[in-house]
């Protein structure tokens, strides 16, 4: 099957999907792609024994398409440039105290204490685990992708103050999340005793450090040839020639892609400093143009995390794990926000309470996904493959449609 074939199946089926979501669920368009495609799986495994053929072409289908490489080498950049580009940039740099600390310190706490606790619950459960491989599921779901929540919080009008703290978070975590993931990775390949200290720091510097100066090169590369012409179809190309060219480019350096797009994506959405280079209506010709791109890949992404569900192995045990591991992952991420809420509470006048929201509203997605089919089969796969969908099924459908409920509770905060 060609990539154009499979591009083509994903088009159609996505827009039917979406068509029935539009006409019948009337759910948000991410939310409502993905529980007709878990609906559409679920119809293909139930007929398999009557009708294989079908359940052979969509698992081909499935197995063809390399999720990992798709969201991580490719989606990944488009949706980090387009959140960032649509971000207000002062409110971001009011709260950057607390988004950094939700973004680096909040990530690293939340990945040790899954890891930490899922250890000791798989243990009560008879699976023989690894510390190494739980602090593994630690990384990789510990990372929020707010694409499905964001319309919510805006219909909910919270407060812009929660609202940027959410959309600042999930901008960096992502970047942030992926390193934490690969260090541990690296330990669990090589063994702790092959890998130092140093390394790790020297790992984590790369990563950052150059994650953030690719950003900034990028950035002042977008403005400086957009504010040279005045052509906004030929900018609309500049700055996808900046993603797309700019995210291989920090691949092939070992840096941090992640961070790269997403201050590449403030500095070219900011209003400041674009000051008169940038005409309105080029500003807006862009905006429409990453508003549809973030609206189409991420309509994709959602059928493809559906789709998955066809490949998950089905084993009562570790769907059990799977159930019993949300609250573990709940309670590390409120613990995670709560303590920057907790250290600008006076100086930036937080609530406290914005932590349930930021709790239930940290949506896991498709870079949980991800990462987790990255994983090597001798790392327990199988079983953290089962557990990572359980809980990114409960984040994306169940938190997804009520975190709205609960934000309007706290409209004020």
């Amino acid at each position: 099957m060609s990539i154009l074939n499979i591009i083509t199946i994903l088009v159609v089926l996505t827009a039917i999907l979406g068509y029935l979501n539009a006409r019948f669920l009337k759910l948000p368009d991410t939310i409502g792609v993905m529980v007709t495609a878990i609906v559409f799986s679920i119809l293909i495994l139930v007929v398999n024994s009557i009708f294989p053929e079908p359940f052979v072409f969509v698992k081909e289908l499935v197995t063809k398409i390399n999720f990992t490489e798709v969201l991580l080498d490719g989606f990944l950049s488009i949706f980090l440039f387009a959140g960032a580009l649509q971000t207000d940039g002062d409110s971001l740099k009011t709260m950057r105290g607390p988004v950094l600390l939700f973004a680096t310190v909040g990530v690293l706490v939340s990945a040790l204490l899954i890891g930490a606790m899922m250890f000791v619950g798989f243990e009560l459960l008879n699976f023989k685990i690894p510390f190494i491989h739980c602090l593994l599921f630690g990384a990789l779901i510990s990372p929020t992708d707010p694409i499905a929540v964001l319309g919510i919080l805006k219909k909910a009008r919270i407060s812009k103050s929660l609202e940027i703290k959410i959309v600042g978070e999930s901008l960096f975590n992502d970047g942030m999340g992926i390193v934490i993931f690969l260090t541990v990775f690296h330990v669990a390949q090589l063994g702790g005793g092959k890998i130092t200290s140093i390394d790790i720091s020297l790992l984590f510097v790369e990563e950052i450090g150059g994650g953030i100066l690719l950003g900034l090169s990028l950035g002042y590369l977008a403005h400086f040839l957009m504010g040279s012409i005045n052509n906004p179809q030929i900018e609309v190309l500049i700055t996808l020639a900046v993603v797309l060219g700019g995210y291989w480019l920090a691949n092939q350096l070992n840096f941090s892609g992640a961070l790269a797009m997403a201050i590449a994506g403030l500095m070219v959405g900011h209003k400041g400093f674009h000051t008169n280079d940038i005409s309105e209506a080029t500003e807006n010709y862009v905006d429409r143009f990453w508003e549809l791109l973030e609206l189409f890949f991420s309509t994709i992404l959602f059928l493809l995390i559906g789709l998955q569900l066809i490949i998950i192995p089905f084993n009562l045990q570790y769907l059990l794990a799977g159930v019993l591991t949300i609250p573990i992952v709940l309670l590390a991420r409120y613990v995670s926000v709560f303590f920057p809420l907790y250290v600008f509470e006076k100086s930036l006048t937080l609530a406290l309470q914005e932590g349930l929201i930021m709790t239930w509203g940290g949506l896991r997605g498709g870079i949980s996904i991800a990462l987790v089919l990255a994983l090597e089969p001798d790392m327990s796969r199988e079983l953290l493959l089962t557990v990572c969908y359980i809980i990114v099924a409960f984040s994306i459908i169940i938190q997804g449609l009520t975190v709205g409920r609960l934000a309007k509770k706290y409209r004020n905060i």
